[in-house]
């Protein structure tokens, strides 16, 4: 018996339950291990009414632990993971409490729902017939016939869609599919179905969706990621939408879960390759390209990523090596010519002047980066610190190098004219000649402050 101080009995006309349940733990009085199923089942359904669904299924857990021979402690429990949208928790309760109670057509109603909405049509239609056999309520009865009805008509149509596959007409299957997955929202098999017909339709953009789905609704789907890679990367630049780091997690997946099979694995690192590659991770993705290229040399697309990876690390000849033998397999690639001539023009500039390397900061620097560079080399390098001649004019010509490589990378439009090949500050390589800010040499500083509204602020004096 449950004793009940008097200031916790009138709180109960007005606090929220939840102070109350902490009140009655506060008197020594909870259902934890020592408590009855009964009280754990009737706390449960307090707790459900409230929408605290999370302390419900605590409860239920408990009861079905004290009493595994409980059919009720099952039902509650799958009622509350149906309200949490946990049907395939849901679905092995359900069972459950079929078989301890095989007449409990509440339960069995539920179950053939789920089912149907997995497309499990036969199991769903035996669920709907054996309520109809088992003297149901009149409610009961009108629910089952309806579900039995739509059961019916989704076999038909699932037919009528294969049909309409087999004799390729894709549109039609996949309008069919659309009413088809109204119903069985968790049918693998149509959404896959309903896939293919975009990818045959050259729809595939509209196969994500379907494929996302069904790479969650079964273990282990392979064949879902694999068929999403393909996907992401005919669409070229839409694969941004994945964030690479996850895009290689699920990549690594399927080689751990399929190792045996060397066409998914193979694929895989190529992948693997493209998304670190893209990630300009260079040195990680020149390691996996290596592999995939070691089993494949002619691979063009492993090529052409590696070739990416090498000029993010500076090694222009061996990116132009790569560029030309992914030529020699691909002749109308414009990608490759692209990269190729891209590969040249820099190999070409960094035998002149490397604003990277002037400022000691990576191809792939972020402007933070570039600007905390810049400062700390131009106070390093500032003329004002050196008294000695000739020690000054060298570091005049620094700091002008140190300007410059600040100008450039700083500027989105010239960095990547630069990142191009081409230096927008060499009049030799603009068109029509020019002049750019540093042209005049050191004197033509004066009155100026590279370090804008920066921490630091240098004067500039010369006699």
């Amino acid at each position: 018996m449950v004793t009940i101080n008097p200031i916790a009995r009138k709180l109960l006309s007005y606090v929220p339950f939840v102070l109350v349940l902490i009140d009655l733990r506060y008197e020594g009085v909870h259902c934890g291990k020592d408590g009855s199923v009964e009280n754990h089942l009737e706390m449960g359904k307090k707790l459900l009414a409230a929408g605290q669904l999370a302390d419900a299924l605590s409860h239920f857990h408990a009861a079905v632990d004290g009493d595994p021979k409980n059919y009720m402690a099952y039902y509650r429990r799958a009622t509350v993971y149906l309200a949490m949208g946990k049907s395939k928790s849901a679905l092995p309760d359900l069972s459950k409490v079929i078989e301890l109670k095989p007449d409990f057509t509440a339960a069995r109603l539920q179950r053939g729902n789920l089912l149907l909405k997995q497309g499990k049509l036969d199991e769903a239609e035996g669920d709907f017939k054996k309520v109809l056999k088992s003297n149901p309520s009149d409610k009961e009865a009108v629910e089952a016939k309806a579900l039995l009805m739509k059961s019916d008509e989704i076999q038909r149509l699932v037919a009528q869609a294969e049909s309409e596959f087999a004799r390729k007409d894709y549109s039609t299957a996949a309008s069919i599919l659309d009413t088809v997955i109204e119903t069985c929202v968790w049918d693998v098999a149509s959404r896959e179905l309903r896939a293919e017909c975009m990818v045959q339709m050259g729809e595939s953009g509209k196969a994500i969706s379907d494929l996302k789905a069904t790479s969650k609704l079964k273990n282990d789907n392979t064949q879902a990621f694999y068929q999403l890679s393909t996907i992401y990367y005919q669409l070229g630049d839409h694969e941004m939408s994945l964030k690479y780091g996850d895009a290689v997690s699920k990549y690594e997946a399927v080689m751990k879960t399929e190792p045996h099979v060397s066409h998914y694995t193979r694929h895989a690192q190529e992948r693997i390759c493209h998304c670190l590659s893209q990630d300009k991770q260079a040195t990680e993705a020149i390691a996996v390209c290596s592999k995939v290229l070691k089993s494949d040399p002619h691979n063009v697309n492993a090529l052409k990523d590696r070739a990416e990876a090498l000029m993010l690390d500076e090694q222009y000849e061996e990116a132009i090596k790569d560029y030309e033998t992914a030529r020699e397999h691909s002749e109308n690639d414009r990608q490759i010519k692209e990269g190729l001539e891209r590969a040249q023009r820099l190999l070409k500039q960094s035998q002149k002047k490397d604003y990277y390397k002037i400022l000691g900061v990576k191809r792939n620097a972020q402007k933070k980066e570039i600007v905390k560079a810049y400062r700390k080399l131009a106070q390093q390098w500032h003329p004002d610190n050196f008294q000695d001649p000739e020690e000054k004019k060298r570091a005049e010509k620094k700091f002008i190098d140190i300007a410059q490589a600040k100008e450039v990378l700083s500027d989105p439009e010239k960095r990547s004219k630069f990142d191009q090949g081409e230096d927008p500050l060499d009049p030799e390589t603009q068109q029509g000649g020019g002049h750019h800010h540093f042209h005049g040499g050191w004197n033509s500083f004066q009155g100026f402050n590279p370090f804008g509204s920066g921490p630091f602020n240098f004067k500039f004096n010369f006699n």
